[in-house]
């Protein structure tokens, strides 16, 4: 079974293990990386390529020291290693500005405020874990159970 990740990046370790609680729900099939800096990230990200494994969906914080969450996501677009990982960026302090530069440069898959709804949290990693999943062709049958079956749907011919 080829490896899978989700990444989640924030400066407050509170909240990263807060989210990590939230998407503890798929630890039994994917590995969850939490991240304590854009830089971090960016260290995790070159391991990982360099192991070929998947980078499946990357939840990022904005406001961080150092680099922004955005500036981290656009250099992740950017990227053609990472060509298909989805994007969530999960702030309360992004500015309208922010926003615009993650979806017009980042391209974001998703947006969500702080304080989350981990029930919604949990869904939309869910639907973006299983688009990644059908795009890249990975072979999901061991785990089809603990994916989104509305998005598989989509996809099925």
């Amino acid at each position: 079974m080829e490896k899978i990740n989700i990444i989640c990046v924030d400066d407050d370790r509170e909240v990263l293990d807060s989210v990590l609680r939230d998407l503890d729900y798929f630890s039994d099939f994917v590995n969850l990386e939490a991240c304590e800096s854009a830089f971090e990230c960016l260290e995790l990200l070159e391991e990982l390529d360099a192991n070929q494994e998947h980078v499946a969906v990357l939840i990022s914080d904005h406001v961080m020291p150092g680099k922004s969450g955005v500036d981290l996501l656009i250099d992740v677009e950017e990227d053609p290693r990472f060509i298909g990982t989805k994007k969530l960026l999960l702030t309360g302090l992004a500015t309208q500005a922010d926003t615009i530069r993650a979806i017009n440069n980042a391209r974001i898959d998703y947006f969500l405020e702080k304080v989350w709804d981990p029930e919604e949290l949990l869904q939309t990693v869910k639907e973006l874990l299983t688009t990644y999943v059908v795009e890249k062709g990975l072979d999901y049958e061991t785990y089809a159970d603990k994916l989104d079956a509305r998005t598989l749907s989509r996809f099925a011919i």
